[in-house]
């Protein structure tokens, strides 16, 4: 039987919820009967509830395209721009995808892929709603070459937030990813990048300023066409 939580959140799946189920416990046995009691009880179960959610690993099917890059992750699109990036080559098109608390936090591959390298940057944690988050937060940049053409590099990075203060990467240099499989998550709020190489005519942008994404799922954040190099 498949669990519906991510092996990425241990322990913090088991600890989280048996902390709060036990601070539940205490309330109703040694606390007295006030008016508080009950709301309080309601509030640390809607906390629990959301705890469990958060480390919640759905079920998907995966679009596979390799003609189509898919979201890296869940949340919504805050920018779409041109940017310098290490790993590839001139100038990229960034988009950014906001992870609110309540998204599911799972990373995936946006296409099948060879990992080249993984580079963690330490950082500051301010909003990660900000492009600006990007160049001063705590990251891990993914560098990687896609399987199949055109195998350009692109680079996923994944940001920390106001809130998260962790992230965590399986992908390691030399592993190779299917399209929208699980590489990592981003824990309580975070954001995520994909990079592509900026070549005019070579794709087209299929998503919009505020569109809502999904992690391998998506129809796509971008759309490569078999353009001549």
């Amino acid at each position: 039987m498949r669990l519906p939580f991510t092996r990425y959140g241990l322990p913090q799946v088991l600890l989280y919820p048996a902390l709060i189920l036990a601070l539940m416990a205490a309330l109703a046995l040694l606390a007295p009967r006030t008016l508080w009691l009950i709301p309080a009880e309601i509030l640390l179960c809607l906390i629990l509830l959301w705890a469990l959610s958060f480390f919640r690993d759905p079920k998907r099917v995966i679009p596979l395209d390799e003609a189509q890059l898919l979201s890296p992750a869940d949340g919504t699109i805050t920018d779409i721009s041109e940017a310098e990036v290490n790993g590839l080559d001139g100038r990229a098109l960034r988009i950014g995808v906001f992870l609110s608390v309540f998204n599911v936090h799972i990373n995936r591959s946006p296409c099948s892929a060879r990992i080249e390298s993984v580079i963690y940057q330490k950082g500051r944690y301010k909003n990660a709603l900000s492009p600006e988050s990007s160049r001063v937060n705590e990251s891990n940049a993914v560098l990687m070459t896609r399987l199949e053409e055109p195998r350009d590099r692109i680079l996923v990075r994944q940001v920390s937030g106001a809130v998260a203060r962790r992230i965590v990467c399986a992908a390691k240099p030399g592993r190779e990813y299917r399209q929208g499989e699980p590489f990592g998550m981003i824990k309580f709020g975070s954001r995520t990048e994909l990079y592509i190489p900026l070549r005019e005519g070579a794709y087209e942008v299929r998503v919009s300023l505020g569109d809502t994404v999904y992690a391998g799922i998506s129809p796509l954040i971008a759309y490569l066409k078999q353009a001549p190099r």
